[in-house]
């Protein structure tokens, strides 16, 4: 990582945090139906990690994936007109909030099954490793899937077959109110290692230490080396659910909120870029969210004549040999 970087991760960063303070404000006054994950204080993971991505490499995302899939370039507009339900999102508003696709970008989808984009990773990877190209697969998923049956199946296949998939837990301290120390045995990083996974843990606050940590163990899973793991510590400044901030819940200790806040990832990286800068960067970020919140709620909706169009694969070729 070099200091020529840093404006572009605080970008990323910086656009994540204002579309998600953005959709979490239309959340609570019922603007987006069903509701949001926030991602607010986690986005150092979903940027140091797609930092280290080409357009051909993929990823799978989780029920709080707003953060990965924007890190991995998709555009703001689209995406919020897909949490609108309108057909100018990614997926004609069928998808939603946890179902955001793009396989043009390598977006293999957010998952509202927690753990579940394991399996899926480790598939696309196997594709990749097949075709013979040095593509790469990363799987995001939070500290409640590591004792998740499909993401644990999904490790042990990815060592068998030395697959090139980094596996990355979000480890933002609790599962949904669950304390990581009251749900998971061994520790993440440990749980791994008995999969014979290479694994990390990483300051996940620190935009410029996941890069790097990512950066290492991703040499070697193009290399051919096998898959990884990386554990990135991290903390959500909101709850679980928009519905929450809605309801005023808070089951954490607000001492504990407070001084993960002191660790907020975007002004520690913002402090070594200087006020101009960063007030330039504020500015076109600003811009940017205000024009995607005008998109997405002046475009169109489906006709509900057409509720079942975009849900089934059509023209599916039936390969040799199978008879149906």
């Amino acid at each position: 990582m070099t200091r020529e970087n840093r404006p572009a991760l605080y970008r990323s960063m910086k656009l994540i945090r204002e579309f998600e303070e953005r959709c979490l404000a239309m959340a609570i006054a019922g603007e987006i139906d069903g509701g949001i994950h926030p991602y607010i204080g986690q986005e150092a993971v979903a940027v140091g990690i797609c930092a280290n991505l080409t357009g051909r490499d993929g990823i799978t995302s989780t029920h709080r994936g707003h953060g990965h899939v924007l890190a991995k370039g998709a555009e703001p507009r689209r995406l919020l007109a897909e949490l609108l339900g309108t057909l100018e999102g990614f997926n004609k508003g069928r998808g939603g909030s946890m179902h955001a696709a793009d396989m043009k970008l390598g977006i293999l989808g957010a998952n509202g099954i927690v753990g579940a984009g394991g399996a899926i990773a480790s598939g696309a990877a196997w594709a990749a490793k097949a075709r013979g190209d040095s593509d790469v697969v990363v799987s995001f998923f939070g500290d409640g899937a590591m004792s998740q049956g499909v993401l644990l199946e999904a490790f042990n296949l990815a060592a068998i077959w030395s697959l090139p998939v980094l596996f990355v837990c979000e480890n933002n301290q609790y599962a949904t109110s669950l304390k990581l120390e009251a749900g998971l045995a061994g520790g993440a990083v440990r749980r791994a290692e008995g999969f014979g996974l290479v694994s990390r843990s990483v300051d996940g606050m620190d935009v410029e230490a996941v890069e790097s940590a990512a950066a290492e163990l991703l040499e070697g899973v193009r290399a051919g080396r096998g898959p990884a793991f990386l554990e990135c510590r991290t903390y959500r400044f909101f709850g679980h659910h928009s519905v929450l901030e809605l309801l005023g819940v808070e089951f954490r200790d607000p001492d504990e909120v407070a001084l993960w806040r002191t660790k907020d990832p975007i002004p520690l990286l913002g402090d070594q870029l200087g006020e101009d800068v960063v007030a330039g960067i504020d500015a076109a970020v600003k811009e940017t969210i205000d024009e995607a919140v005008e998109f997405a709620k002046n475009a169109p909706s489906p006709d509900p004549k057409d509720a079942l169009m975009y849900l089934y694969a059509g023209a599916t070729a039936v390969r040799p040999g199978v008879s149906l």
